[in-house]
């Protein structure tokens, strides 16, 4: 496979090159900003095809990067000048076998397919919380959302996984077979192989739920994130979840916008949630309202579309607290007056943590901790080495606010940063140092060093949270 007709002649997808008049498409990322110019993009049919892509791409020195979703904000699913083995085309289906509740999920299906596919046989697995984010990021990463007080992470729903290695060879990684290999896709990202498939286990759901955005005026922040506060101290539902948003409406008004869930009926959501609720004076709007589960996953579809320049950056929160979220409240309206040009919205995410704290640590490459995961996400104009630096000392300044400037230590949720650290990308401007690499992996980076040595010593994947083989 050493020339490129040897590479098209076996190939069963599409090969598209930068004479391919689909080749700007092929390039299009959720976060334009994450764009890089490939010299090949494969659309790979099947295992074969990825064997092929491989092959090819060693045999000419090509770095290679893997798309699903397209959704990391870091760019893991592109490379300047080399090769993307894309799987969003052909294997982006998902079959559901409703005896045995498992879900057979290509490599390249986004959550939103998952879910309504789910739906027809009254199933649900653990998800993301934007319905185009793709499978195979958010598993690989961990997997929170908002059924993930009951189900645990994605990573605990996953039965098992089929993947093409660095060598070529296609394997299957569960509990019984290659189980150090299951252990490390349950966590350690994109660093091991090209997942083609994932099966997941499913739970039974009546289908509906309560669900729903609740606005408030500004002003009602201390009160709002001290009723979260009051759930976290006594315990909260395994049934409930809420994303606590900071951003600005229409005219750049300041509010704050709560997405609420309950896996139950209004009824019940309403009471669950009566002291937000009696907050009225300072409600602008109550979307709330008994929808089907899939459709949760849209209700922020619209406000995080495809092609716009997002920057992302997590620092995890140790307990709810009114105080930082009311400093973290006044630097965002401080910082978009300061930055018009962009938008800024900063997000709390709270859900019941103990089914996810109930998995022994050392069960899954994934760090599981009892803190809570925040975000900053801002959306910028200018896709400029001076536009990316601007957004980047935002949302340190509003991180360093929660983190108290631990800097390094305190990487938050990997799927959330757009400096996630890769060994090669002529186009990144900054590489995250190994104290930072190390403290997202913690107590797992040793054993993770060692089944890279075993499954990828040449650093064939090296494009998120890039792991070195032990020496």
């Amino acid at each position: 496979m050493s020339d490129f007709a040897s590479f098209e002649s076996t190939f069963h997808g599409d090969i598209v090159t930068q004479a391919h008049p689909s080749y700007a498409e092929s390039l299009a990322r959720w976060a334009a900003n994450s764009q890089r110019n490939a010299a090949v993009v494969a659309f790979v049919q099947d295992t074969d095809d990825v064997r092929a892509a491989l092959l090819y791409a060693k045999a000419q020195n090509l770095r290679i990067a893997v798309r699903g979703g397209g959704h990391n904000p870091a760019g893991a699913s592109s490379i300047e000048g080399g090769l993307v083995i894309d799987l969003s085309r052909y294997l982006a289906g998902v079959r559901v076998d409703a005896d045995a509740r498992l879900a057979y999920t290509g490599g390249g299906a986004l959550w939103a397919t998952v879910n309504d596919e789910c739906a027809k046989y009254g199933l649900v697995t653990p998800g993301g919380t934007v319905g185009h984010t793709g499978v195979g990021g958010l598993t690989l990463g961990g997997g929170f959302g908002f059924l993930a007080g009951q189900y645990g992470l994605v990573i605990d729903n996953l039965q098992q996984a089929t993947v093409v290695l660095a060598s070529g060879d296609t394997v299957t990684a569960s509990e019984n077979e290659n189980p150090d290999l299951f252990w490390g896709l349950r966590g350690g990202g994109s660093n091991f192989g090209v997942v083609t498939e994932f099966v997941y286990r499913l739970h039974p759901h009546p289908g509906t739920v309560f669900s729903g955005f609740l606005i408030l005026h500004a002003d009602a922040m201390e009160d709002a994130m001290r009723v979260v506060e009051q759930k976290w101290k006594t315990g909260m539902s395994p049934k409930e979840a809420y994303q606590l948003v900071v951003t600005t409406g229409p005219g750049g008004t300041p509010c704050i916008v709560i997405l609420l869930f309950w896996d139950g009926t209004e009824d019940e959501g309403r009471e669950n949630f009566k002291a937000l609720f009696n907050l009225s004076p300072l409600i602008i709007a109550d979307m709330c309202r008994q929808m089907p589960y899939p459709d949760v996953n849209t209700l922020q579809n619209e406000s995080v579309p495809h092609g716009r320049n997002y920057y992302l950056k997590s620092v995890f929160l140790q307990r709810p607290s009114p105080a930082i979220a009311v400093a973290v409240r006044d630097a965002v309206f401080e910082l978009q007056k300061a930055h018009p040009d962009t938008h800024i919205t900063f997000i709390f995410e709270n859900w019941s943590l103990d089914k996810i704290c109930s998995v022994p640590a050392s069960a899954t490459a994934f760090q599981r901790s009892r803190a809570l995961s925040t975000v900053v996400n801002v959306a910028y104009e200018k896709n400029t080495p001076e536009g990316l630096a601007e957004v980047r000392a935002v949302s340190e300044t509003l991180a360093g606010i929660v983190s108290g400037n631990a800097g390094g230590e305190n990487v938050g949720y990997a799927n959330y940063n757009s400096d996630a650290p890769s060994l090669f990308d002529p186009n990144e401007d900054i590489q995250l140092s190994a104290v930072q690499t190390e403290a997202l992996f913690g107590s797992s980076h040793a054993r993770l060093r060692e089944l890279k040595r075993k499954y990828d010593p040449d650093m064939v994947f090296a494009k998120w949270f890039a792991i070195r083989p032990a020496e």
